[in-house]
């Protein structure tokens, strides 16, 4: 049974820094080989991909993050981060962690496979 746990989210300030994690365990997790990402839901918004990683960690990041907000994960602890500097209330929402995000890409028409497994989400708000 893979596992998906995410930690990390708080409320700050405008301006503000948090950096989440989401810790991979059990079953067939192929955490090095395959695609992750985290996504963002904010209320009366359909869910967004935010930023992906690869196997060769390459990124991609949504524009409105760009510059701000770094993806990377570390494979011996199977973990992946989210570090978000520069925060503003527009990144307020419930960020999920995913593993086995096909094609690694942040299109919005892309929709998971039953491979793709996610975590329970964290809530960030940023307050002005």
């Amino acid at each position: 049974q893979v596992q998906l746990v995410e930690s990390g989210g708080d409320s700050v300030q405008a301006g503000g820094s948090l950096k989440l994690s989401c810790t991979v365990s059990g079953g067939t997790a192929t955490f090095s080989t395959d695609c992750m990402g985290w996504f963002r839901q904010a209320p009366g918004k359909e869910r967004e991909a935010v930023a992906v990683i690869d196997s060769f960690h390459r990124t991609s990041y949504t524009d409105s993050v760009q510059g701000r907000f770094t993806i990377f994960k570390e494979n011996t602890n199977q973990t992946l981060f989210l570090q978000m500097n520069s925060l503003n209330p527009e990144d307020s929402g419930i960020y999920t962690c995913a593993l086995g995000w096909p094609w690694c890409t942040l299109r919005s028409d892309i929709r998971p496979r039953p491979e793709t497994y996610w975590g329970q989400g964290t809530q960030v708000t940023v307050s002005s």
